[in-house]
């Protein structure tokens, strides 16, 4: 398994923060320690170990600088990795990206079936965050517990592990446990939904991944103020911006 060592983070960078240098032979991850998109890419580094590999910059998605759309990500949003003289965005993308150009343990199995059903999970993550938040504005208990009864369901599929590939930690986990960690904190606390309420599988995976340091290293949002930004953001009559805390 990756490394358990516990690296200092930098410091987050401010609308008036200095750039670094671009393209200098550093790899570099752009990142927010509060996006759940950004904390795919940053479990992937970190149960690789390439810490030093793969330089962290956090931003503020609040205050982010200038520089960073202008000169980096015209997107300007994060993910984004700087490796081998471009700019990679997408959390999707990038997982498989650094999976598969750098060392480490892989994050792909070699079984051809489950290599399939990796590629249908990815595939379904969209659509599984869609349902979440849809659970804001109708009806929690049916919206947001379908969504979580497909992942009880996939956690079935294979019996020689807690994981939704069975025995190995995959990209499958890692895409899905950034969202569910804040969205079993939201439905909790606001609508007093217990996501694992019969759903003995998907406690157990919940449970698992909280054993792994590259995840856990990661878990860096404060419930209180998750609560308090996604009333503020989801819970109004429009819906119109994407998730980012």
């Amino acid at each position: 398994m990756a490394t358990e060592t516990v690296e200092s983070l930098p410091p987050t960078l401010e609308a008036n923060a200095e750039q670094p240098p671009l393209f200098d032979g550093t790899t570099r991850l752009y990142t927010s320690y509060t996006c759940p998109f950004a904390q795919r890419v940053w479990i992937t580094r970190n149960y690789k170990g390439l810490q030093d590999e793969i330089k962290l910059v956090p931003l503020n998605l609040q205050n982010r600088p200038a520089w960073y759309k202008e000169k980096v990500y015209p997107v300007n949003k994060v993910p984004s990795l700087e490796h081998n003289g471009k700019i990679i965005g997408e959390s999707l993308d990038l997982i498989k990206y650094v999976d598969s150009n750098f060392e480490g343990p892989s994050l792909v199995p070699n079984d051809p079936d489950k290599k399939r059903t990796l590629e249908e999970l990815l595939s379904y993550a969209d659509k599984f965050m869609e349902m979440l938040f849809a659970s804001f504005k109708g009806d929690p208990e049916k919206e947001a517990g379908a969504a979580f009864n497909y992942l009880e369901d996939a956690l079935k599929k294979y019996d020689d592990g807690p994981f939704l590939l069975g025995r190995d930690f995959s990209l499958a986990d890692i895409a899905y446990i950034p969202f569910v960690e804040r969205f079993q904190i939201f439905l909790s606390e606001v609508f007093k939904y217990d996501t694992i309420a019969g759903r003995p599988k998907l406690a157990a995976w919940i449970e698992e991944l909280n054993k792994i340091d590259a995840y856990k290293q990661t878990k860096t949002v404060d419930p209180k103020q998750l609560v308090e930004y996604y009333k503020q953001r989801f819970m109004v009559p429009k819906l119109s911006t994407p998730l980012r805390l």
